[in-house]
C-alpha cells in the first residue's frame, strides 16, 4: 500500500483529497495543526470522517516545528507529500502578513528540508489562481508572468512555487505545483463567499456585496480539484505548475442568483465599495492539465451550488 503524507489534511480540500487517496487504497498521512482561522469544530467533523478509515494515521502539529516534521518523516518514510496546508485568504493576509509568510514559506520550506533527508518519490505543492495577480489577459495561463502579486498571500504562494522550483534543481526531485482556481463545495471554509452567503440568506440577514457585481471567479467544485490532484500526484515528470480550474468564470451577480435559486429564497444585499486585494477576474486556461493528465472538470456551478446547499442544511447544526 503506497503511503502519502498530506497535509492540512482535516481541512476543506484536503479533506475531500484524504478521502479519495483512502478510497484508491493509499495509506494517508493527515497532518494538521487546527489553524484558529476558523472554529475547530470544522475540522473535527472531517477528522471524525477520516477516521473510520483504517489506512488513516492523524498527527496534529505544526509544520513551522521542523523538528516535529523531520520526526514523522523519520517514523513513517512516505513514498510522497501531497502540500496543501497553508494559511488561506487574500484579505486577511493583508492585516496579518508575519503569520502568513511565516507559516506558508517556512513550512514549505521545512518539508523540502525533510525531503533532503528522507527523500520521496513526488512532491506536490498546492498554489493558487492569486499569483496571476490582477492580469488582464484570460485565461490565465501557466505560462504568464506571476510577478505583480496583489496580497500577502499571493505573495506567498508564488514564493512556494519557487522554493520548490529551487528544491527540484538541487535534489532531482519531482514535484508539481497546482494553482487551484476558487474551489467550492460541500466542508467549505465558513469565511468564503458562498458559504457565507448561503448561511446569511438561510438566516435571513444581509450578505456583503462588493461593488457592482461584476467580478468573477473560476469557481471550481471541490470532487473536480482533488481529481486533478490525485491525477498530478500519479504523473510526476520533472518540475511541472498546472492549473486546476473550471475554465469558466462565475460574476458576483450570477453566484448570488444561483444561490438564490437553490435555497428559494432572495438575497438582501449590503452594498459595499470594491475590497483591497481582490482581483478583477480569475479564469483558468486548463488545456496543460487536460494533455498531461486527463483532468476534465464535470460538476457545472448550478449542480455545485445545489449539493454545497444540501451540504449546508444537513451538516449546519453541527458547525457551531
Amino acid at each position: 500500500m503506497k503511503r502519502v503524507l498530506l497535509t492540512g489534511a482535516v481541512g476543506f480540500i484536503a479533506s475531500h483529497l484524504s478521502e479519495l487517496m483512502l478510497n484508491s487504497g493509499y495509506e494517508v498521512i493527515g497532518y494538521d495543526n487546527f489553524d484558529p482561522f476558523y472554529p475547530r469544530s470544522y475540522k473535527e467533523l472531517n477528522l471524525k470522517t477520516l477516521q473510520a478509515y483504517p489506512n488513516f494515521t492523524f498527527i496534529e502539529a505544526d509544520l513551522r516545528d521542523r523538528d516535529k516534521v523531520m520526526e514523522t518523516m523519520e517514523k513513517y518514510r512516505p513514498e510522497g507529500i501531497i502540500h496543501l496546508a497553508a494559511k488561506a485568504g487574500v484579505r486577511p493576509s493583508i492585516q496579518d502578513p508575519v503569520a502568513y509568510t511565516d507559516t506558508n514559506i517556512t513550512g514549505t520550506l521545512n518539508l523540502l528540508l525533510a525531503c533532503e533527508k528522507y527523500p520521496v518519490e513526488h512532491f506536490t505543492f498546492a498554489s493558487s489562481s492569486s499569483v496571476y495577480g490582477n492580469a488582464s489577459k484570460v485565461p490565465f495561463s501557466e505560462e504568464d508572468a506571476t510577478s505583480l502579486p496583489e496580497s500577502p498571500y499571493a505573495v506567498t504562494k508564488k514564493a512556494g512555487e519557487l522554493l520548490c522550483y529551487t528544491y527540484y534543481q538541487l535534489l532531482k526531485l519531482p514535484i508539481t505545483c497546482l494553482r487551484f482556481f476558487t474551489v467550492y463545495g460541500p466542508r467549505q471554509r465558513p469565511d468564503l463567499a458562498i458559504h457565507k452567503f448561503v448561511k446569511l440568506i438561510d438566516n435571513d440577514e444581509p450578505i456583503p456585496f462588493f461593488g457592482d457585481g461584476s467580478t468573477s471567479r473560476d469557481y471550481t467544485f471541490v470532487a473536480d480539484t482533488v481529481k486533478g490532484v490525485k491525477a498530478a500526484y500519479e504523473n510526476p515528470d520533472g518540475y511541472q505548475i498546472y492549473n486546476l480550474g473550471r475554465s469558466a468564470p462565475v460574476s458576483l451577480n450570477e453566484m448570488v442568483a444561483t444561490i438564490e435559486r437553490a435555497m428559494g429564497k432572495s438575497a438582501i444585499l449590503k452594498r459595499m465599495p470594491d475590497q483591497q486585494g481582490d482581483v478583477t477576474i480569475t479564469y483558468a486556461d486548463v488545456s496543460k492539465a487536460h494533455a498531461k493528465l486527463g483532468y476534465d472538470p464535470e460538476v457545472d456551478f448550478e449542480e455545485g451550488i445545489r449539493r454545497f446547499v444540501a451540504w449546508w442544511h444537513e451538516a449546519k447544526a453541527n458547525l457551531k
